[in-house]
């Protein structure tokens, strides 16, 4: 079983390693687009035809699954990536976890890039699945790049700049940019108020995960031999797992794997 994950940066790390965990044996194959980081500013048009040259780099490794491990992609480039790839090879999208964040009551915020805040994409999300939850967005600019960079000043500032700005009865919080999993800590203790009680992240890479063992009618195994093998394709190159992945402990979860056979 080989599952290919696809991004801008290293914001595949938390689904990717979400897989690992459930199936230790799955191969992985990474594929990102440092050079062309971040997509968030593109054109839908522009942003669609990189997102299609990384999964075009991952497909020439024979995956069973494409995950799409980017939400602004998934906004913007899952129809394209649909009609490029399946029936043969099933997308997986990701979806900021508005509906389980909802259904938790209380107030929610979701943390998301300028391009994905205020959305037609994640106000219809909004809207479908909030209910009477109130729901705060707030854009985050400059953070996904930061945690990129493993730029651990540039990543203080923006989740102080973005926690200023979200309100204090907030309870919980989606993460709307994969990139953002990857500092759920330090989200949490910028945004968590000792009056409203601890504070719920909602990430998207464990649903991710089990998504796409859904669609290749797989059970989770985490107890299976830790065999699975990765691949990283940076722009279409194999290198390492770059340095920056490895500051980040979802990182380290894919370090030891073996090599590409």
């Amino acid at each position: 079983m080989k599952i290919a994950l696809v991004d801008s940066g290293i914001g595949l790390l938390p689904a990717a390693a979400a897989v690992r965990r459930l199936r230790p044996d799955a191969d992985l194959v990474l594929s990102s687009d440092p050079d062309s980081m971040p997509w968030g500013p593109r054109t839908p048009e522009d942003l669609s035809a990189h997102a299609l040259a990384v999964a075009e780099a991952a497909a020439e490794h024979a995956p069973d699954a494409l995950v799409v491990a980017c939400n602004t992609a998934s906004v913007h480039a899952l129809p394209a990536l649909r009609e490029r790839f399946e029936p043969g090879l099933p997308v997986i999208g990701t979806v900021p976890a508005i509906k389980p964040a909802a259904a938790a009551g209380g107030h929610v915020a979701i943390w998301a890039t300028p391009a994905t805040t205020g959305s037609p994409y994640q106000r219809r999300l909004i809207a479908e699945f909030s209910g009477s939850t109130p729901v705060t967005e707030v854009a985050c600019p400059g953070l996904a790049d930061a945690v990129q960079w493993d730029d651990p000043t540039a990543v203080a500032a923006a989740i102080a700049d973005a926690a200023a700005r979200t309100p204090t009865a907030v309870t919980s919080v989606v993460l709307g940019c994969t990139h953002y999993e990857l500092v759920g800590d330090a989200i949490r203790t910028a945004v968590e108020h000792s009056g409203t009680g601890p504070l719920t992240l909602h990430g998207s890479a464990p649903a991710v995960a089990a998504q796409a063992l859904r669609r290749l009618g797989v059970a989770p195994d985490p107890a299976a031999p830790a065999t699975g093998t990765l691949t990283v394709l940076l722009n279409g190159r194999a290198e390492p797992l770059p340095a920056a992945a490895l500051s980040y402990e979802q990182g380290r979860v894919l370090a030891p794997v073996a090599a590409d056979r």
